[in-house]
């Protein structure tokens, strides 16, 4: 068997990778000649865990080979983004083209997955009348199924691995067959649905994240204007055993959380009304941020900002609210920007933070735990810092210095 997996990105590769660590034969499709040449070397184009590893293996065994063109294969597995306009509208091109790449080599017999997010019913209204053009009928001279991807970044390798996953068949031949795919390296449990009910259940298990946090966000802003702790509040709430609240933060980010709410939004007439709602709230936190710090430094100054990435630990800017809010802050402030995750922002902290007005904890990377916070307060010209994540402890920052402000605290 050959599987060929078009787009390499941060599923498509690791989803690459898995398969031919078990000895099936793999071939990608990447358009960027430069992120190919670096594939076939054997070399991740981005952090994750055991990855690096797993594909310097494969890459050597001769397992796994990138081009950029389609190759034939007997099973096609499209995993190319799916951005969203400005208008909050999906941008289902990729997809569109990867499919019209599939119908030019599509044989009886062959199988067909996606594996992007897509919007509800796109499967069936898009994908599978492009590849019928083929002259090939779906669930009869080929197998089509949708199988959304279900891991988090930073874990991806384990979650493919270990996770339950959901497989929409277009029909039961076609989920079966799926199925057994993905069985030559799941262990965990495989449940098989229509197309419809797992492309929905792709996006309400973000969704289900999303208005989490942005209940979370939304009592963080309540908090300040009451004059609580909102970390104290979410701690106590989540003593009761059938709470489980989020964390608040300056904003949700990723290609998930802050992109899939509005592929099921834009399909729906006058619902999802509470989805909505929470979007506008996590999307609006990098405001609320940046208004704390003018409140801070209300003759403005200079601001240097801990973490970029869209999470903690993570070398990924996709949709990350810290740069929405580093060009909010741009208006009124000095700002600079660490974070060791991303190449172009891993500058030298204690150079960075000379005559710093205010430091802002912005990601919660593990490595700015190791920072010798009293050397960089001695070398601040004002000693403020802003943890939007509850990070630092607190009584430990004042006792260096620190005059110390979090998110959610008055």
């Amino acid at each position: 068997m050959i599987v060929s997996v078009l787009g390499l990105g941060y599923i498509g590769l690791p989803t690459a990778v898995m398969f031919a660590s078990h000895g099936i034969q793999v071939y990608g499709m990447e358009p960027k000649e430069e992120i190919c040449n670096k594939l076939n070397l054997g070399e991740a184009t981005f952090e994750e865990g055991a990855l690096a590893g797993l594909l310097k293996q494969a890459v050597n065994k001769g397992m796994l080979r990138c081009d950029t063109v389609l190759k034939p294969a007997d099973v096609y597995i499209i995993a190319v983004p799916t951005p969203i306009y400005e208008n909050k509208r999906a941008d289902v091109s990729y997809v569109e083209q990867a499919t019209k790449n599939v119908a030019s080599l599509l044989k009886k017999g062959h199988l067909v997955i996606i594996e992007s997010t897509i919007s509800p019913r796109l499967t069936e209204t898009m994908v599978k009348p492009l590849l019928e053009m083929s002259g090939l009928k779906a669930g009869e001279d080929f197998f089509l199924a949708y199988c959304p991807e279900r891991v988090m970044m930073g874990s991806i390798i384990y979650e493919l691995e270990n996770n339950a996953r959901i497989i929409g068949g277009y029909n039961e031949a076609s989920a079966q067959k799926a199925q057994a795919l993905y069985k030559i390296f799941v262990k965990g449990e495989i449940y098989l649905t229509d197309l419809l009910t797992a492309e929905i259940c792709k996006l309400t298990e973000n969704i289900y994240r999303d208005v989490n946090i942005a209940l979370a966000n939304d009592l963080a802003m309540i908090c300040e204007e009451l004059g609580c702790n909102v970390w104290k509040v979410v701690e106590f709430a989540n003593k009761h055993p059938r709470v489980h609240m989020h964390l608040p933060g300056p904003g949700v980010g990723g290609h998930c959380l802050a992109v899939d709410p509005w592929y099921l939004i834009e399909h729906v007439d006058g619902n999802a009304k509470l989805i909505r709602n929470a979007r506008e709230i996590n999307d609006q936190m990098p405001q609320f941020v940046a208004d704390k710090v003018r409140k801070i430094l209300p003759e403005g100054g200079k601001v240097v900002i801990l973490g970029v990435a869209f999470k903690a630990d993570v070398d990924d800017l996709r949709e990350s609210p810290i740069l929405h809010l580093i060009e909010n802050l741009k208006q009124d402030f000095e700002v600079r920007v660490v974070d060791p995750h991303i190449e172009a922002y891993n500058l030298d902290i204690y150079d960075t933070v000379k005559d710093t007005n205010l430091l802002l904890l912005g990601v919660n990377h593990s490595i700015f735990n190791t920072y010798d916070m009293e050397n960089i307060c001695a070398r601040m010209k004002q000693k403020n810092i802003l943890d939007t994540r509850n990070f630092y402890d607190s009584k430990k920052l004042e006792a260096l210095g620190f005059k110390v402000c979090k998110l959610g605290v008055k």
